[in-house]
């Protein structure tokens, strides 16, 4: 297999067009190829320097996951933090989780901060949103999102070899002279989120957020969310 390690978005273009497979950390790849054999050529982001930022409103999709500090939002920093074992989070990185992985256990956070994608395709870049990352799995350069004015994350503890633990996440922002509390859940491999002009009260908020795809979610989940946005919202103010 041969290595493409492109320095500028126009040779990861010339890569990409050459039939180059993105290998992102490789972590998810690995046990594929020593199966099924291993592509003739591959591309990895991690010399794009595109693709290598993070600040506190952006994180390059080859940023490795232990790299990701408090100069990020506390709801991505812990979603990253959870992520695998220490071995595993120095090796995977942001584009991998979030394209390659069937748990994209960084989702919950980015949809929070209504995280908006730049990808790289044959023919250039283009920024779009999660739900085309999700569906069609493009190369990811990077997210960028507004600061929160709060936000918070939760993932429920779980047996190794069992179901995806649960994760919520949730973020309030000001959006047009109005703060906007949005939700997240990782219910096994489904994830849902709603969003909602934050009330004075929170039971009216939480109720808003009954109404959208939320408002299926089980009881004992729907608990967990409770909780969490109950304590955002007091933090914030809002009750």
């Amino acid at each position: 297999m041969l290595l493409r390690l492109p320095t500028s978005v126009s040779e990861a273009q010339e890569c990409l067009a050459e039939g180059a497979v993105p290998i992102g950390g490789a972590t998810l790849m690995w046990a594929t190829w020593q199966r099924d054999g291993f592509p003739e050529l591959a591309m990895s982001l991690r010399e794009l320097p595109e693709a290598n930022v993070l600040g506190r409103e952006t994180v390059g999709g080859a940023v490795v996951l232990h790299r990701i500090d408090d100069r990020v939002p506390d709801v991505l920093r812990l979603a990253a933090a959870t992520v695998g074992t220490g071995a595993v989070r120095r090796t995977a990185t942001v584009g991998g989780n979030l394209v390659g992985s069937t748990l994209r256990c960084l989702l919950p956070a980015a949809l929070v901060l209504d995280a908006r994608a730049t990808v790289l395709e044959p023919d250039g870049i283009h920024e779009t949103d999660l739900a085309e990352v999700v569906a069609k799995r493009p190369v990811l350069l990077s997210l960028r999102w507004r600061e929160p004015i709060a936000c918070a994350y939760h993932k429920l503890t779980s047996e190794a070899g069992g179901p995806p633990p649960l994760v919520v996440a949730s973020a309030v922002h000001a959006d047009d002279g109005e703060d906007c509390l949005r939700v997240a859940v990782r219910d096994g491999y489904d994830v849902l989120s709603g969003s909602a002009t934050c009330d004075t009260e929170a039971e009216e908020t939480l109720h808003a957020l009954q109404g959208t795809a939320l408002g299926d979610l089980p009881a004992a989940v729907w608990d967990v969310v409770r909780s969490q946005v109950t304590s955002l919202l007091g933090g914030c103010g809002a009750d």
